[in-house]
């Protein structure tokens, strides 16, 4: 191959990866943000039901991606137990995703993430009690700024909400138990799945058991989104989008960590809460303060510390 050929291909590949992280930015801060004008500005009350729209989307796109796309591998689950596993698996996100949409009613963006930074704390915590995992105390010592930034910021958040900050927290630890126990059930190497085929799996079961919550929870919900959809023309073109977001903030995030590395990924994420921070404070104009600021970024530097010293002290 020339070198003239070889630096075509450098550029191609080079845009192609700058094309993905761009796609995956834009969908996890572009689903985050249209949570939030759905649930608190839009007067669509109705998390639970969003979710199942999120999980609608994700089985049938996932479906579509996989069987007909061809766009990784189908994985056929080879067992009951391996069935069983995957369902478990798919409560606990329910959870996670219900959490964190019945959070954005009441919480901002902002306040949201901040908390949400804290995943690495619970992955750890999680990971030392349910598979005795131990890391340098180095790397524990990392965690202190982390909870500590959430601290200061929730005594620095003017629009904090009690029940809004145990729903985003029990969303954040609900995430976090979910990749500790994925890496416990899922791993013999004739169980593992990569991302795309444990999504297509965990979504169709997602809805069977989102939907009796939804009857039970939000019954009013078709009467009101219909309603809804006659008041304001673009609900549902909001709503399509948001699902389809939902799902593409998945695939994104495979496809980034198939062409580059975890590592990457996870500068990104870092990176990625702070835009979304920013770009939510410049639309819906909450109010933010100083000590909020810095309890915020306390808790990111010490997210990055945290992910170095896990790195250098594994």
């Amino acid at each position: 191959m020339s070198s003239t050929q070889q630096s075509s291909s450098t550029k191609k590949q080079t845009l192609f990866i700058a094309s993905l992280i761009i796609l995956w930015y834009s969908s996890n801060i572009g689903v985050l943000l249209l949570n939030k004008f759905l649930l608190s500005n839009y007067g669509f009350r109705f998390p639970i039901f969003l979710t199942v729209c999120h999980m609608s989307a994700c089985a049938f796109l996932s479906y579509v991606s996989i069987v007909f796309m061809k766009l990784v591998p189908l994985q056929p689950i080879k067992s009951r137990p391996q069935f069983l596993k995957i369902a478990t698996l798919s409560v606990v996100l329910c959870g996670s995703v219900v959490g964190g949409n019945i959070s954005l009613r009441y919480l901002p963006v902002s306040f949201n993430q901040a908390v949400g930074a804290t995943t690495p704390f619970f992955t750890a915590l999680f990971a030392y009690f349910m598979t005795f995992k131990r890391e340098a105390w180095v790397t524990y010592a990392a965690l202190v700024p982390v909870v500590a930034g959430v601290v200061i910021a929730s005594g620095g958040e003017p629009g904090f909400h009690w029940f809004g900050f145990i729903m985003c927290l029990s969303a954040t630890a609900a995430r976090a138990f979910k990749s500790v126990l994925q890496g416990i059930l899922l791993s013999s190497e004739g169980e593992k799945l990569n991302s795309m085929n444990l999504l297509l799996y965990m979504s169709p079961i997602a809805v069977l058991v989102l939907v009796p919550a939804v009857l039970i929870m939000e019954p009013n919900v078709l009467e009101v989104i219909l309603s809804l959809g006659k008041q304001h023309r673009y609900m549902w073109l909001l709503l399509f989008i948001n699902s389809t977001m939902a799902y593409s903030a998945n695939l994104s995030n495979f496809l980034v960590t198939k062409h580059t590395s975890a590592l990457t990924l996870q500068v990104l994420g870092n990176a990625k809460g702070a835009v979304a921070v920013v770009i939510s404070i410049l639309l819906f104009r909450n109010p933010v303060t100083v000590v909020g600021i810095g309890g915020y970024t306390m808790t990111v530097l010490g997210v990055v510390a945290y992910g170095e010293a896990k790195r250098r002290f594994r």
